[in-house]
């Protein structure tokens, strides 16, 4: 077996290749260990996810296996570019990405941004959610702690786990409450991308701001504060909601004028002012999306419609409607991560981008790991633990599935 390291880091086993050395924790929320690690291959430093049990049920195996595939999917400046993944001896699986220096939340927490990071990290948002949306992908959990940064400014957008294809029928338990558009708590089974537009807009206000633009402590409080900046919502929104209670309490509110930002907001840049008032708009339909935000004036000084790419080819969501066992998931799961080590890793692919206007001429390679060192010189027991992932899959297409879903089809990948 490959070599493994032991460490307990917040009272956390963390099992890691002895390529990833001096762990050190980063960040412990409900989603699992994240820790910077020393990567001897690349001499560099990354992080590294601990996601605990992935296959203590159906359900987290294949929410394992959507964030797999959705990471190997997504290559994006803009969005957390997968490095490498493993599954330690005690199946475990560990997400190794680039490191960045900090998190939107924490710059807010230290008071108002000045304009001119507030305008480029703006850009850097909607850039990303541009590529993302023209997958008929949304992310649907937008908020500062999943805006990463580092010390040069560069923006990438983490936290995938809740992201889904656009449908007819979606969950409405997404979105962290500051951050959740009014659709979502109206009429939570007909939304789209444009919630991601109102999540937005909520972090760019906010970091204008140094603190929530809708600060409430209940679902009723935040939209009492939506409608007091939009006025009440139109008549024919209120018919659309399904829920008696709900549209209950949209009558007992009182009738309020839709208010200028300009007014609420004076500090605040006026085109900056403008974005807000197209991103922040109950009708859906009149709501801006991410590729004409990008030509707004606010953000004239980035915008470059020859440099922001949307993706080649659609994702293949086919999966995520399949039912069947945990051990069928786990089957699945290891040939994922045995075909990222082998075809990505190894031998590396072209990025899942279509750049608009003229194509460039030269092939963007994806930000992957080489399994050599800086020299060329293999490291020692990364074949080895190939090899394990080779044999755990290699009778894989003859096991006993209880659907027809082809563990293969990876779009943009294999």
């Amino acid at each position: 077996m490959a070599d493994f390291t032991n460490s307990q880091v917040m009272g956390v086993s963390f099992d890691i290749p002895t390529r990833y050395q001096e762990p050190q924790a980063v960040e412990l929320d409900a989603d699992g260990l994240v820790c910077s690690a020393a990567d001897k291959i690349l001499r560099n430093v990354v992080a590294v996810r601990k996601v605990t049990k992935p296959f203590g049920s159906s359900i987290l195996a294949k929410r394992a296996l959507r964030e797999i595939k959705l990471l190997r999917y997504l290559r994006h400046e803009n969005i957390v570019g997968l490095n490498d993944i493993f599954i330690s001896p005690a199946e475990d699986l560990y997400i190794v990405t680039e490191l960045m220096w900090t998190n939107l939340q924490r710059l807010i927490e230290r008071g108002p941004m000045e304009d001119a990071f507030a305008r480029y990290f703006s850009y850097q948002i909607l850039r990303g959610l541009k590529y993302v949306h023209s997958a008929g992908i949304i992310h649907r959990d937008l908020k500062p702690s999943t805006i990463l940064i580092n010390n040069n400014c560069d923006l990438k957008i983490s936290g995938f786990e809740h992201a889904r294809l656009q449908g007819p029928q979606m969950t409405g338990y997404v979105v962290t409450r500051l951050y959740r558009a009014p659709e979502i708590m109206l009429t939570w089974q007909k939304y789209s991308a444009k919630v991601d537009i109102w999540s937005s807009a909520c972090i760019i206000a906010e970091m204008l701001l140094g603190k929530p633009i809708f600060p409430a402590t209940s679902h009723a409080e935040q939209f009492q504060q939506i409608v007091k900046l939009l006025g009440s919502p139109p008549s024919w929104i209120r018919e659309m909601v399904t829920n008696s209670n709900t549209r209950g309490f949209i009558d007992c509110l009182p009738r309020c004028p839709r208010r200028s930002f300009a007014d609420v907001f004076p500090n605040f840049d006026k085109e900056a002012n403008d974005l807000l008032e197209r991103m922040l708009v109950f009708d859906v339909n009149e709501r801006i999306n991410a590729r004409d935000a990008l030509s707004h004036p606010y953000l004239r000084l980035y915008h470059d419609p020859n440099d922001e790419p949307t993706v080649k080819e659609t994702f293949d969501w086919s999966f995520d409607n399949t039912q069947t066992t945990v051990e069928n998931w786990k089957r699945i799961v290891y040939k994922e991560v045995w075909k990222f080590r082998t075809l990505e890793v190894k031998h590396g692919n072209e990025m899942n981008m279509h750049m608009g206007g003229k194509p460039k001429e030269e092939t963007v390679p994806i930000n992957i790991v080489s399994t050599s060192d800086p020299d060329g010189h293999i490291m020692s027991g990364t074949e080895e633990f190939d090899d394990i992932l080779s044999s755990f899959c290699q009778n894989f297409d003859s096991g006993e599935m209880t659907t027809s879903y082809q563990a293969e089809s990876v779009t943009g990948s294999s």
